[in-house]
């Protein structure tokens, strides 16, 4: 008869919380209920014509995946907007030949986050992540599996700065 005193004390003390957790560590307010994510348009002056569209449905993805929150063709609680500011190929580890050993793929995006019921929680942010391959490599040949990887990590970072109290 303890046991259930305990847990029922226990039980109607966190019920009241107003914050959900996740396993990420991603807490998401209680108020909110849905996202929207808008069309991340590339602006870089390297263009990927698949970029914008990959982005923003990783984006979508890991929101949904990640979190309790229902996307919305519009008018979310929450809005993620932006553009590709920066998508560039450059060469790393030049050898005494002047041959570079590895090139660099970097992308960053800026993104604007808007909590349409805390307004106070809004913020703008720039964000970017790389993948260096062998120079040998031809990029045409694996610029989709890095450009996922790249997007993986931009969207962790953006979802973590919207979801957990860095």
């Amino acid at each position: 008869m303890q046991n259930i005193l305990i847990y029922l004390l226990i039980a109607t003390t966190f019920s009241g919380c107003a914050i959900n957790f996740t396993l990420n560590g991603a807490s998401v307010p209680d108020d909110l209920k849905t996202f929207t994510v808008q069309y991340f348009e590339n602006r870089a002056p390297l263009i990927n014509p698949t970029l914008s569209q990959q982005f923003t449905e990783g984006l979508k993805d890991r929101v949904t995946n990640e979190s309790r929150l229902i996307l919305e063709a519009r008018d979310g609680d929450i809005d993620f907007s932006g553009e590709i500011t920066g998508y560039s190929i450059r060469p790393m580890a030049i050898q005494a030949d002047a041959v570079s050993a590895e090139t660099r793929l970097t992308m960053t995006v800026k993104v604007r986050y808007r909590n349409f019921k805390n307004p106070k929680d809004n913020w703008e942010s720039s964000f970017s992540a790389y993948q260096d391959y062998p120079s040998e490599q031809n990029i045409n040949e694996i610029e989709n599996e890095l450009t996922e990887l790249i997007i993986e990590q931009i969207t962790e970072n953006i979802f973590n700065k919207a979801f957990s109290d860095w």
